[in-house]
């Protein structure tokens, strides 16, 4: 995988998207018989000379912990359109999404298969940073659809912990 493609988390360090991967599997193979929801969403923080994206890439077994890593990006401008910053940040999350591949995916679901008749499960989703409360509720339309046009589910606050939470804590 491209060198552009470094994540990381506070434990582990870089990884590669492959290791991503890896440590995804071994999460679920810790109890395959969970459900799990992989999210994906993306935050961004305005500073005086550049706008700082941070990806994550959440998986969280339901009611049993979590697993997460992020990207960077940073954009050497300050972006003032609100617009253009949330643009960004579906389009960095898209652009994630796109890398779990249906192979990848299969590799998930191949894990909690076997377990699939006692409530074992996968979903994948795109957490967007925008809500109805606030200046962002007139961009949910738009938003959402470019995520339900991959035939991905599109989550907003208040369900999109993802952005505003796991990733928003390290955009500062």
């Amino acid at each position: 995988m491209s060198e552009t493609f470094t994540f990381y988390n506070v434990t582990e360090g870089n990884m590669d998207f492959e290791t991503v991967i890896n440590r995804l599997k071994d999460f679920i193979m810790k109890d395959p018989r969970a459900r799990y929801r992989l999210s994906i969403g993306t935050d961004s923080q305005v500073h005086q000379d550049e706008t700082r994206f941070i990806t994550a890439i959440h998986l969280h077994r339901v009611g049993k912990g979590a697993w997460g890593c992020l990207k960077n990006y940073c954009i050497l401008r300050p972006i003032k359109s609100v617009r253009e910053k949330i643009s960004l940040e579906t389009s960095f999350s898209q652009e994630i999404a796109y890398m779990f591949t249906t192979e990848y995916l299969m590799e998930l679901t191949d894990l909690i298969l076997p377990y699939a008749e006692v409530g074992a499960d996968l979903t994948l989703e795109i957490h967007l940073d925008i809500g109805k409360k606030g200046v962002t509720k007139d961009l949910i339309s738009d938003m959402t659809g470019r995520i339900n046009a991959m035939g991905l589910e599109a989550k907003i606050k208040p369900d999109s912990y993802a952005a505003f939470s796991y990733a928003n804590r390290y955009t500062k």
